[in-house]
């Protein structure tokens, strides 16, 4: 197959330790009525009042929702968007985790093209550019900062749901590793395994025939030349860093190789896509509430062991981005999966589903939903059946990993 690539990005992408502060002229160049969507906690800190006042400083007039909630309730959009129409913004400013960004672009959509979040979900709903969107991250995980994706709870739905589309791209992303500092070592953990799991799955992701109609019809596309190297090096990143910035918090060069791990993820997975551990953990999100990192992680070592036979040069390279030094291929491929399956479990990732809180009468349950997430499943390099998936998910709940394969 002849080279390909395909990347979508913000125009504009910031990383570093102080870059916090370009926000002020960034978001000038927008426009001058900022909304910015951010959470209680983050709202009452001295940073937060110190960007803020940037913003002002450039003659930025400012609006502060703080009302973001966790996983992003779907009602919760409309609220802010009707909240705010009459201010009238020029821009979104999302500040905080995941959710903050995720509500923040589902705002940006609702006050430019109208209606209610429903009306937007799937893939290539959004019928053109949203408000413009900046993005400031404070946790190191989701790479929402740089993706075409926002994930809500919708109370009428047994999942949660996403909106996709290159329209929710923010127009630029300041990631600035010192607003992590504080991260607590459980959220870091989390966060940086679930960057850790989208950067695999992008690397190791379908590879598509590269016709012309296939970045114009599809929001991912599968890898590519370009996301794979951004892939890789998120692994590398992640690999040498992410057990630091658990064990050492204060360690900026360890929050900087995570922060810009998540980045590079993102970067990748956001055309790429992400694929069968994705899949699975939207039905075990639901049926154990736990933390959307949580459930990826705990399947990647299951996942990658399925696809083993089928993306073994793929797998080589991630072994040789976690630092092994096996010489042969097949046996650096058997390391790789050894090497996520050790570094999560000292930060302490449930090693089976069963430790998740999922519960054995559930797993068929489980494996039917994950199979309706086509998207994510069709993304997986290896196929998968019911039968293969009861196999996967039944080898994750024993915590046997061979059952997997």
């Amino acid at each position: 197959m002849s080279l390909f690539a395909a990347l979508r990005l913000p125009r504009e992408v910031l990383f570093g330790a102080g870059q916090r502060h370009a926000l002020g002229k960034v978001a000038a160049r927008l426009g001058e009525r900022a909304l910015i969507c951010t959470d209680a906690r983050l709202a009452n800190e001295p940073v937060f009042a110190e960007i803020v006042a940037q913003l002002e400083a450039e003659g930025i007039t400012v609006e502060v929702d703080s009302t973001v909630e966790p996983d992003v309730p779907r009602d919760s959009c409309s609220k802010v968007a009707d909240a705010a129409r009459g201010f009238a913004p020029d821009m979104v400013i999302g500040i905080g985790g995941g959710s903050c960004l995720d509500l923040a672009k589902t705002v940006a959509l609702l006050l430019q093209h109208g209606g209610t979040p429903d009306q937007y979900y799937g893939e290539g709903k959004v019928p053109g550019p949203i408000l413009p969107m900046i993005a400031v991250p404070t946790t190191a995980g989701t790479g929402s900062e740089v993706t075409p994706v926002a994930v809500l709870s919708d109370p009428d739905r047994a999942m949660k749901v996403g909106i996709s589309s290159a329209h929710l791209i923010p127009s630029a992303a300041i990631c600035d590793p010192e607003l992590t500092l504080t991260c607590p070592a459980g959220l870091t953990a989390i966060a940086g395994a679930d960057a850790l799991t989208h950067a695999i799955e992008a690397y190791t992701a379908i590879r598509r025939q590269p016709g012309p109609a296939l970045a114009q019809e599809r929001v991912f596309v599968g890898k590519s030349a370009l996301t794979d190297h951004f892939a890789l090096l998120a692994i590398e990143l992640l690999g040498r860093s992410l057990e630091r910035a658990y064990r050492e918090p204060g360690s900026i060069d360890a929050r900087a190789d995570v922060m810009m791990g998540a980045l590079c993820a993102g970067m990748a997975f956001g055309t790429a896509g992400t694929a069968a551990a994705h899949a699975i953990q939207y039905p075990i999100g639901t049926l154990t509430h736990t933390a959307h990192g949580l459930g990826v992680a705990c399947m990647l070592p299951y996942v990658m062991t399925f696809n083993r036979s089928h993306a073994t040069a793929e797998f080589a390279a991630i072994g040789r981005a976690l630092g092994s030094s096996e010489t042969d291929e097949a046996k650096r491929a058997d390391a790789a999966i050894e090497l996520v399956r050790t570094l999560f479990e000292r930060i302490g990732i449930p090693v089976n589903l069963k430790l998740l809180g999922l519960q054995e009468e559930k797993l068929g349950w489980t494996g039917e939903q994950a199979l309706t997430i086509g998207r994510l499943i069709d993304n997986n390099p290896r196929p998968l059946d019911a039968s293969a998936m009861q196999r996967l998910i039944g080898a994750a709940f024993s915590g046997i990993l061979q059952q997997a394969s």
